[in-house]
């Protein structure tokens, strides 16, 4: 018996600030979520949240109204047209100017799981080109994204994209945001959006 208990207290004191899932979106609306700029976001009858371009063409971004600094968050995508998307961490919106970092969504052969800096320094880093084979366009594909102090880590499919540490990404904390890019002709499906705050 006194072993159980000392189990017991062992796991309680190991999972002292792990943290739990959320579910950013909730399956029915967009509750918790605003809209930036002209482009579609909608849910559908299936409970699928959809991001869609609309006649301006232009940048559109979903942000959280919770700001975010630890985390690890967990989405499901699919990507129709061309799918090119991303999802934003860390980052301020004041109209369709996002100031900030990206996990690209993007379609085959465009550094899906790579991570861009918005209005600064562009590409901070791209995964490997054989990564590529990982991402499965026009289907499912699960995305993770991790940020801890000044480490980024992405995941695509279960499989590593990218890894790395920048002292700028360090010091901000904000919202997170998916975006449909400018162009025209994108819709992207997505389900599953989950966070961890650690």
């Amino acid at each position: 018996m006194r072993s159980l208990y000392f189990g017991i207290l062992t796991v309680l004191f190991l999972c002292v600030g792990c943290g739990s899932s959320t579910a950013l979106y909730n399956g029915k609306d967009l509750t918790g979520w605003d809209i930036y700029g002209t482009e579609k976001w909608y849910v559908n009858d299936k409970g699928l949240l959809i991001s869609e371009s609309g006649p301006d063409e232009q940048y559109g971004y979903l942000a959280t109204e919770k700001t975010y600094k630890d985390f690890e968050l967990t989405v499901q995508f699919k990507q129709e047209a061309n799918g090119n998307s991303g999802i934003f961490f860390r980052s301020d919106i004041e109209g369709t100017k996002i100031s900030g970092w990206q996990a690209e969504v993007a379609p085959p052969g465009h550094d899906t799981g790579g991570i861009y800096e918005s209005y600064g320094r562009g590409w901070l880093i791209k995964p490997e080109p054989a990564k590529d084979a990982y991402l499965k366009f026009g289907e499912w594909n699960k995305m993770k994204v991790r940020v801890v102090g000044n480490h980024v880590t992405t995941w695509l499919n279960g499989q590593e994209m990218i890894s790395f540490t920048d002292s700028k990404i360090g010091e901000a904390t904000g919202k997170i945001a998916l975006q449909i890019h400018d162009g025209g002709g994108i819709k992207v499906y997505w389900k599953n959006i989950n966070i961890k705050e650690l």
